[in-house]
């Protein structure tokens, strides 16, 4: 499922003025300089999660079933001011999603940046060219640079393992928070880890209206289900291509 069917209709995203991104701590914020100054990342893979909400539903989501940004953006807030009771820098919510924009759908996809951009999200948008244009690099440099400027906590919505797991377990290894959002069905390494802190999306207060149609192998109805793919058949047909050339 591509971006531009999931999020061509924004009706749901917040109200203008909405803020995604604030300062928090103590009260003496305008005498700090920006050496006292740390950020809380949330770094949102929006192809990744795409995929995993699409697997979940077996199609394109209807409006009950988008994830409301604003209410993720209140939880990032939230926990920011968790994170700054226990540290003397002054700490600043930081919300970004990497997102593929193929070709010939920014008109069906300009709405949902805009709406991003106005509830307080960063977008890191990227041409998607062929099936290695994906936004893990981006993503990861991000994460390195803002590790290199201070950093309290970093959340990283995403179920790739083999991109994130080493990095972000690396990071938890020195002390910093880091915590995965997904569906727990499509991060095991993340709830399996030792060092990294696991969220799954729809604990998250208020970002789907309805509860999501989850069903696993662990909790199959007695008369079964369809377990959807999670990539269309014919991308085998693609890579084979790729491999040729």
């Amino acid at each position: 499922m591509s971006v531009s069917e999931q999020y061509s209709d924004t009706a749901d995203t917040a109200p203008a003025g909405t803020a995604g991104a604030v300062t928090s701590g103590s009260p003496t914020v305008g005498t700090r300089d920006a050496r006292h100054q740390k950020r809380v990342l949330l770094v949102w893979d929006a192809p990744n999660l795409d995929m995993g909400l699409g697997s979940i539903l077996g199609g394109r989501p209807t409006a009950a079933y988008r994830p409301r940004f604003d209410a993720l953006g209140r939880w990032l807030l939230s926990r920011t001011a968790e994170l700054s009771a226990a540290d003397t820098s002054t700490l600043e919510a930081e919300a970004t999603v990497f997102t593929n924009i193929a070709a010939g759908s920014a008109d069906v996809v300009r709405p949902w940046v805009e709406a991003l951009r106005n509830v307080g999200f960063a977008v890191f948008a990227k041409p998607k060219i062929d099936e290695d244009s994906d936004v893990d690099s981006d993503m990861l440099d991000h994460i390195a640079l803002r590790l290199g400027e201070g950093l309290a906590g970093v959340m990283v919505a995403s179920a790739d393992g083999q991109a994130f797991r080493e990095p972000l377990e690396g990071i938890a290894a020195t002390g910093i928070p880091v915590q995965i959002i997904g569906f727990r069905e499509h991060a095991s390494w993340a709830v399996a880890s030792e060092l990294l802190d696991f969220v799954d999306l729809e604990d998250i207060t208020g970002v789907f209206r309805e509860p999501l149609p989850r069903v696993s192998l662990d909790t199959l109805p007695d008369e079964g289900a369809w377990l959807q793919p999670f990539r269309p058949l014919s991308a085998l047909l693609v890579g084979r291509k790729s491999a040729a050339e």
